[in-house]
């Protein structure tokens, strides 16, 4: 670096002595933490959190009972299928445990053959997941109007398509009369806890992506946990600002997660602000806005 003493911006980690480095080196170069690393460091510190808050977790999801306030209408009609499948399932393998033939098998259950015999196999275990179709990315706009006292189809579909969707009225009313068939489902705990690397990913992605037991794994843990979910949020929060350089945040964020389970990451922010603060200056709207200029 001494050689190249032109060099007025410099990207570097936040560990390793490259600050110490570049600050002997290129005293006036301005360094700019790597943002790479800050979305990295974030997700290492929410991970840390989601350990720290193992045995509670555990406690929670393998309880007995779920509290139906926690979940969205989509997932206790979604969930309370996934029970019925699952008590199916329990029964053809009890028939098959004790030679009952697959052709009984399926006269009682009214299954397909195929279907019994990949049960059998143990092919079929969990197959709560929501079915993917064009209304799935509009999930959360529509539970929002639904949680505000909107439960006709066709005035769900005007507000839809006011928004830019482009599906059919048909599509919104069948998920208007689900959510109302829904009301009245009582969903249980799922009764196993997953690794905490995995409660990590299933929490910072969205619910609607989820299969329907990981998303009830979450319900679960938010609720009994909800300083983790505000670390979550935070987390997203903070991820947000990294992508879009959103530096008029940071100071707010810091504030907010200096109490957080994010502490001791955001200490670490504030003690390499300066460069925190590049890293968001040369993505924001201001540095975009001088490379389309000049490029």
């Amino acid at each position: 670096m001494r050689q190249h003493p032109q060099i007025e911006v410099v990207a570097r980690d936040r560990n390793g002595g490259y600050r110490q480095a570049i600050s002997e080196a290129l005293p006036d170069a301005t360094q700019v933490a790597d943002r790479w690393h800050l979305l990295q460091n974030a997700s290492d510190a929410f991970l840390a959190a989601v350990r720290r808050a193992m045995p509670v977790i555990r406690r929670t999801v393998c309880s007995a009972e779920l509290d139906p306030g926690t979940l969205t209408a989509a997932e206790r009609l979604q969930f309370e299928g996934f029970q019925r499948r699952q008590k199916t399932n329990v029964l053809i393998q009890r028939m098959g445990a004790e030679g009952v033939p697959i052709k009984r098998i399926v006269r009682v259950t009214g299954l397909s053959r195929g279907l019994v015999r990949r049960v059998l196999r143990g092919e079929r275990e969990d197959v709560f997941r929501l079915r993917q179709s064009s209304l799935t990315p509009w999930f959360p706009l529509l539970e929002q109007h639904w949680q505000d006292g909107c439960r006709n189809g066709a005035e769900l579909w005007r507000r839809l398509r006011a928004n830019g969707f482009q599906g059919s009225l048909r599509v919104v009313g069948e998920w208007a009369t689900r959510q109302r068939r829904a009301e009245a489902a009582i969903p249980h705990g799922s009764g196993k806890s997953p690794p905490s690397r995995k409660i990590a990913r299933m929490m910072t992605s969205g619910r609607h992506h989820l299969s329907k037991a990981d998303s009830i794994c979450v319900a679960q843990i938010e609720h009994a946990l909800p300083q983790l979910a505000q670390d979550r949020r935070l987390l997203d929060a903070f991820t947000s600002m990294i992508r879009n350089g959103e530096e008029s945040g940071l100071a707010a964020w810091l504030d907010q997660a200096k109490t957080s389970g994010l502490a001791a990451f955001a200490r670490g922010l504030s003690a390499d602000l300066d460069a925190v603060a590049a890293a968001l200056r040369e993505l924001g709207p201001t540095a975009r806005q001088k490379a389309r200029s000049t490029g």
